[in-house]
């Protein structure tokens, strides 16, 4: 539509503004946008796969998975990426990695001329360190994405293995759902039957999910991906 392409640049500009690239020199910004483009996207789309060439994206709307894949076929989520977030910034440095992203929502992001930012981060060290703080928080995010698997509440370990079983079986522009049943889901985050209905009951009230008896359908992906950083009301 006439027009369209203007609404995409002004929301562009405002969520790269509440990134971390908003604090970088304007002349480096108009650089990077120049010659990028916007994309759209399905639920239950894969954007990246393992040894695709190296892309930087900036998520404009939406909730993305990046996760690895084990030569079985097992994955295991690396990070969510929610709007404003920034994917690729490793591999501006590190070339091609060895993960997929897939869409749990629909999602528009918008594509980085990653080649342009490259060359400022050699260029000019505001640019570079930049980078590196943004670097910085990605390691201290998979940190914290460890400390939750190995040490995190119930309702926290409930959150993550529902986003992260339903993330596997969605199909193409399909819902999230996990068929799991609650005997299961207990067994596989190490608690009871009885503590994990009454966490699934608490997220059901919440809107977060519906349950069913072999099934639980994710209703709010980013709600309950921001449960799996929420230590203060779990069990």
């Amino acid at each position: 539509m006439e027009g369209e392409g203007v609404l995409a640049d002004h929301e562009t500009r405002r969520v790269l503004a509440q990134s971390f690239l908003g604090d970088l020199p304007r002349e480096v910004l108009d650089a990077v946008l120049a010659n990028g483009d916007r994309a759209d996207y399905p639920p239950g789309s894969t954007i990246y796969r393992e040894g695709d060439p190296p892309r930087t994206l900036l998520v404009l709307r939406g909730l993305l998975r990046v996760y690895m894949s084990s030569p079985e076929g097992r994955q295991v989520t690396v990070r969510y990426a929610r709007p404003a977030d920034v994917l690729g910034v490793a591999v501006l440095v590190g070339g091609p990695a060895d993960v997929s992203v897939q869409t749990l929502e629909e999602v528009s992001v918008f594509r980085l001329d990653a080649r342009q930012l490259r060359a400022a981060a050699q260029r000019d060290a505001r640019v570079s360190w930049a980078l590196a703080e943004e670097l910085n928080r990605r390691l201290y995010e998979s940190l914290q994405q460890t400390a939750v698997n190995a040490f995190g509440s119930v309702r926290q370990r409930v959150a993550t293995h529902l986003l992260d079983l339903a993330s596997r079986q969605q199909q193409p522009r399909g819902t999230l759902v996990a068929s799991v049943k609650q005997q299961e889901l207990a067994d596989a985050i190490g608690s009871s039957r009885e503590v994990v209905a009454r966490v699934l009951r608490d997220l059901r009230l919440e809107g977060l999910v519906a349950t069913g008896p072999d099934s639980i359908h994710v209703l709010d992906p980013t709600g309950l991906q921001a449960e799996r950083w929420s230590g203060a009301r779990g069990l």
